[in-house]
C-alpha cells in the first residue's frame, strides 16, 4: 500500500488514569486506584508513552490533570513530555475535589489555532466533548474527542449534540470512547444522520485482556481517505487502543513534520 503525500498517524487510547487493569478481578481488587495514588502508575504511564510516541495527533479518554490519585502529576502533561508533543490540550469533566479531574486530551505534533470545550447532555454531569480546530479557519480539520455515557439513553442525548456539531463542518475526525458497538441503533443512527463513516476495525477493544466488544472508535467524514486501521494488543489499561491513518486534502493547509528515523 502506498503511503499518501500528505497523512496524519491517529491513535485513540482509553488510559484508564494509568491504573493498568488487566484482569477482570482488578474491577474489584484495583478499585482503590480511582481515588488513590499508586506505585505503578508513571512507569504504565511510561509505557503508553513509548506507544504514543509514533503518531501525529493522539487523543485520550480517562486521562487525570492532577489530583491526588495522579499524586498531582497532569498525566496530559507528562505523555506529551515523554511522547514528545510539542501542542498539547485538555478538558476536564469530572472533578472530584481533590481526589480526580477526570479529563479528555488531545496531544499533536501540529499545532492547532482554536479548542472548544463542551459538556454533553445526560443525566449524571461529567461528560464533555473537546473540539480542536487544525490548519485554517477558512478550511480547518476538526477533531473531535469524547467519552459518552454507560446509559443507552444518555448516548442517545449525546449523539443528538454530536450530530449537530458534526454537521457544521465539512472534515471532521471523531476519536474516542463511545460505550457503545457499530452496530448499536444510536451509533447507526448518527452514520445516518451525518457525513461520518467508520471504517471497520479487525478486532474489538473492550477488555484489553479478552477483548469482546468494540467500545472506541474513529469515525471520519465520507470525505477523508483513511487507511491502515487497527487494535493494538497494548494492555496497560482496560482498553486497547486504536489506530488509523488519514490522507490530508489538499485544500486544507497542513505540514505534518515527519519524525527521523533512528
Amino acid at each position: 500500500m502506498n503511503t499518501p503525500p500528505n497523512y496524519l498517524k491517529l491513535l485513540s487510547y482509553n488510559i484508564q488514569v494509568g491504573i493498568g487493569s488487566h484482569r477482570l478481578r482488578h474491577f474489584v481488587t484495583h478499585s482503590w486506584r480511582h481515588v488513590l495514588p499508586h506505585a505503578k502508575s508513571l512507569d504504565n504511564l511510561d509505557k503508553i508513552a513509548k506507544l504514543i510516541h509514533h503518531y501525529d495527533v493522539v487523543a485520550l479518554q480517562e486521562a487525570d490533570a492532577g489530583s491526588l490519585r495522579s499524586s498531582f502529576v497532569n498525566q496530559v502533561e507528562y505523555l506529551a513530555v515523554r511522547g514528545q508533543f510539542p501542542f498539547w490540550c485538555h478538558q476536564i469533566n469530572r472533578k472530584i475535589g481533590k481526589f480526580a479531574q477526570g479529563s479528555n486530551a488531545l496531544l499533536s505534533r501540529i499545532p492547532f489555532y482554536a479548542i472548544h470545550d463542551f459538556k454533553l447532555p445526560g443525566f449524571i454531569p461529567g461528560r464533555g466533548a473537546l473540539m480542536v480546530e487544525f490548519g485554517e479557519k477558512s478550511q480547518p480539520l476538526i477533531f473531535i474527542i469524547l467519552h459518552l455515557s454507560l446509559s443507552k439513553r444518555a448516548r442517545g442525548l449525546q449523539f443528538g449534540f454530536l450530530k449537530e456539531l458534526v454537521n457544521a463542518h465539512e472534515h471532521v475526525i471523531v476519536m474516542g470512547d463511545f460505550n457503545c458497538q457499530p452496530q448499536s441503533r444510536e451509533m447507526q443512527r448518527l452514520l445516518k444522520e451525518t457525513r461520518l463513516c467508520e471504517t471497520t476495525q479487525p478486532n474489538a477493544t473492550f477488555p484489553s485482556w479478552h477483548p469482546v466488544r468494540i467500545l472506541d472508535h474513529i469515525l471520519t467524514s465520507k470525505n477523508l481517505n483513511v487507511s491502515q486501521a487497527q487494535v493494538y494488543h497494548y494492555p496497560f489499561s482496560d482498553h486497547l487502543p486504536i489506530s488509523m491513518e488519514v490522507e490530508i486534502p489538499p485544500a486544507i493547509n497542513i505540514h505534518v513534520p515527519r519524525m527521523k528515523s533512528a
